[in-house]
């Protein structure tokens, strides 16, 4: 059974993946963002992310239990071991094809701005869900979400707005080119 892959992006509106001197969820978090995050983490899944996320959370000792039992993959052409349970590295996209063809629970990435464009690319996504907070990051913004990346055409499959501010669109990649004049 082929498994799809997730990607979540937490976007500011003027579409950044992330600020100098911004908290986490851009500052919003919320009773509905935390169910929804809660209910995400309940499902059955295998966690994707990139080296520098990974180093990212082992530096802040970020290692909650439930990751730490979650199956968890490292993309790294660099790294040679790593310190977390459950957790196995992957040298390049080819290890994420395996993974899609020969798991039977969904692929999600975390973070992993570089991998997410890489996986785009590669047209190895199958949602594309966007959580998008209230603000402008402006200068204290970090890393635009989708530098870099080629035209694709998106289906809008879902969405809903929680806590009565963020909004989160869910997308399916259509394959075809974008509309052009």
């Amino acid at each position: 059974m082929a498994s799809e892959l997730v990607v979540d992006l937490f976007v500011s509106a003027d579409g950044w993946a992330g600020g100098d001197g911004l908290p986490g969820f851009f500052g919003y978090a919320g009773p509905d963002l935390d169910a929804w995050a809660n209910a995400e983490k309940a499902q059955p899944e295998i966690v994707i992310m990139g080296r520098r996320t990974y180093e990212s959370f082992v530096a802040q000792a970020y290692a909650p239990d439930d990751l730490m039992a979650m199956e968890k993959v490292v993309v790294s052409r660099t790294l040679k071991d790593v310190a977390w349970p459950n957790t196995r590295i992957v040298g390049s996209l080819d290890g994420i094809v395996g993974l899609k063809a020969d798991s039977e629970v969904r692929l999600r990435t975390w973070g992993s701005m570089s991998l997410v464009r890489q996986l785009l690319g590669a047209k190895l996504v199958d949602r594309l869900r966007l959580m998008i907070f209230p603000l402008l990051a402006g200068e204290a913004g970090r890393e635009a979400a989708f530098a870099g990346v080629a035209s694709a055409d998106l289906r809008l499959t879902d969405h809903r707005v929680l806590d009565g501010r963020i909004v989160l669109t869910e997308y399916r990649p259509t394959g075809g080119d974008i509309p052009r004049a």
